[in-house]
């Protein structure tokens, strides 16, 4: 993958997400999740937020759960489209964000706040929500 998340402000909420074993994540990638906890790299727009990966599981790898990130300060990849400083992001595709829609907040899909200004298609600064 490409254009994982660089940590910024160190996290201080963890959670853990069920994965399929052999599921290629690399670390700082955003988690899609879905029902029931399971997670998986982020792929599309308005993906659910389930956080940002702390480990990597490869190919090889046997295991079947991985811890995320909730919170802290992370320099994520913004869409083509502007993100003003201030406005909630929420997953635009593949470990990239953009600025979120009517209703985004209330389905779960609001990633953090933007902390900078970004005309698109480059790394901004975002604090994540916390959950």
């Amino acid at each position: 993958m490409a254009n994982e998340a660089i940590c910024m402000i160190n996290p201080t909420r963890f959670g853990r997400v069920t994965i399929a074993a052999g599921a290629v994540i690399p670390k700082g990638t955003l988690i899609a999740l879905t029902d029931p906890n399971t997670g998986a790299a982020s792929s599309a727009d308005n993906d659910v937020f389930g956080g940002i990966a702390m480990e990597e599981s490869t190919a090889a790898s046997v295991v079947t759960d991985l811890g995320v990130a909730l919170d802290g300060v992370w320099a994520l990849m913004a869409s083509a489209a502007g993100i003003t400083v201030g406005q909630d992001v929420t997953i635009a595709g593949a470990n990239t964000v953009k600025i979120y829609t009517t209703l985004d907040d209330e389905k779960g899909y609001v990633v953090g706040k933007a902390l900078e200004t970004t005309a698109g298609s480059e790394t901004i600064m975002v604090r994540l929500k916390g959950y």
